[in-house]
């Protein structure tokens, strides 16, 4: 028993408008941002208590410099437990921070 009547493969966007889809209608406003001077611990405290898992490096211009994430807190944390070294007092979000940052318009 063969096919019959075969009309192709069915468009299921036929007849439909396409609707564009903008980034500014699902971004986040209200931006919790970070210096690079500032330190670990203030950020890890930023982020726990806003429970968030990362945000935006900012310069003083308030340009786009970096992203620190709580991924980059803990690989910290871990590597110096790991090498039972102490947490230096002088640990900033510009060392750990993320410069190679895509971007969308």
């Amino acid at each position: 028993m063969g096919i019959k009547s075969f009309q192709g493969k069915r468009d299921a966007s036929q007849g439909k408008e396409e609707v564009q889809i903008l980034v500014s209608d699902y971004m986040t406003k209200k931006l919790i941002t970070f210096k690079p001077d500032d330190s670990l611990d203030h950020l890890i405290h930023l982020l726990i208590s806003n429970k968030i898992s990362g945000g935006p490096v900012v310069n003083d211009q308030n340009e786009l410099i970096g992203i620190i994430s709580e991924t980059d807190c803990i690989k910290h944390i871990s590597e110096s437990k790991y090498y039972n070294m102490p947490s230096d007092s002088d640990n900033t979000v510009a060392k750990k921070m993320i410069t190679n940052v895509d971007t969308i318009d």
